[in-house]
């Protein structure tokens, strides 16, 4: 004897819940969080152990390790920064310039950026500089610096 089978419909996944739960979880992230648009450098400052807070200057020139000057947010070759820093001149001599130079970039870079500064009459130039954790002097500090807090800026 033949009993009939009964029918089953065959069993399928509806991915369509699934898929808006994750689109709605993505957006939910992606609003909520924040964005940094800053680009930042990964300067290590030299230290100083006596310094004074200093505000802050509208007119900085980084120098990174590489020897790569920076004004603003533009990268500058060595030829650029003169007419970069003209741009900005006036400013300068009216705040002063800050010159973020990295620890081991060449002495020749920050004196270029001192002789391109003297150059545009700009007298107020202060060196960035971290204050010392270990509290010893150099034998060569010859007078006071400006400190920002963690920076340090040596006049």
């Amino acid at each position: 004897m033949r009993f009939p089978r009964p029918r089953r419909d065959p069993v399928e996944v509806n991915l369509t819940p699934l898929i808006d739960v994750v689109f709605l979880l993505l957006i939910f992230f992606m609003v909520s969080t924040t964005f940094e648009t800053r680009q930042a450098l990964e300067l290590t400052l030299p230290e100083t152990s006596s310094g004074a807070a200093a505000e802050a200057s509208p007119v900085t020139v980084v120098i990174t390790a590489a020897g790569v000057y920076r004004l603003g947010e533009r990268d500058l070759a060595t030829a650029e920064l003169s007419a970069a820093l003209a741009a900005e001149a006036e400013q300068a001599r009216e705040h002063g310039l800050v010159v973020e130079a990295d620890g081991r970039a060449s002495h020749a870079a920050v004196v270029h950026v001192l002789d391109q500064a003297g150059l545009q009459g700009i007298q107020r130039v202060r060196i960035a500089t971290t204050e010392s954790l270990s509290g010893e002097t150099f034998s060569g500090n010859s007078g006071p610096s400006e400190t920002t807090s963690p920076q340090t800026e040596t006049p």
